[in-house]
C-alpha cells in the first residue's frame, strides 16, 4: 500500500495563479471542461489512467466522479494523483500541462455550489466531488519543435 505523504498542502488553483500567473493561465486553458487523463494509485501500488473533465474556476480545481468509479478508492485511499491535458495532435502544437497532487473529496454543500456553477456541464447529483490540491506543475509549449518548460512546486509546511 502506497501512503500518503507526511506533508500537507493546502494549495489550491489560486495558489499558482497568485506565484505563477503565466503557469496558471495556461493550464486552464488546456484544462478546464476537457477532457484530460487523471493517474491514480491503487492500493497495490500500480497506476491507473482516467479520463476527466476537470473544472478550474473561482482559484478551485475540481473533478467530478461517479461514486462507482475505481478512482474514487484510490484517491480516498492515499489521494495521489497526476493530471495531464488531452493532446491536439502528435507535434504537441497546443501544448502539455500536467500537476501533481493530492486529491481531497469536498463534502461541503457550498463548496459543491460552487463547482457546479464555474462548470462547463451539468454534473450527476450522486458524483462525488475532488479538490486536486497542487504540488507541482508542468507547462510545455513547443516553439519551432522545440520544448519551451516551465515548472512552478507548492511550498510545503
Amino acid at each position: 500500500m502506497v501512503n500518503a505523504p507526511d506533508k500537507q498542502t493546502d494549495t489550491t488553483w489560486q495558489t499558482l495563479e497568485e506565484e505563477a500567473p503565466g503557469i496558471a493561465s495556461f493550464g486552464q486553458k488546456r484544462l478546464d471542461g476537457k477532457v484530460a487523463y487523471l493517474a491514480t494509485v491503487r492500493e497495490d501500488g500500480k497506476p491507473r489512467v482516467h479520463p476527466v473533465t476537470p473544472i478550474i474556476g473561482e482559484g478551485h480545481c475540481f473533478i467530478f466522479v461517479d461514486p462507482d468509479s475505481p478512482k474514487v478508492r484510490d484517491l480516498s485511499e492515499n489521494g495521489f494523483y497526476c493530471l495531464h491535458c488531452a493532446m491536439n495532435d502528435s507535434s504537441g502544437s497546443s501544448g502539455e500541462f500536467q500537476v501533481t497532487g493530492i486529491a481531497d473529496q469536498i463534502d461541503h454543500v457550498d463548496m459543491r455550489q460552487l463547482a457546479v456553477s464555474v462548470s462547463s456541464y451539468r454534473p450527476s447529483a450522486r458524483y462525488l466531488l475532488f479538490e486536486l490540491r497542487l504540488l507541482e506543475v508542468l507547462a510545455i509549449s513547443y516553439r519551432g519543435g522545440r520544448p519551451d518548460r516551465s515548472r512552478w512546486s507548492a511550498r510545503l509546511r
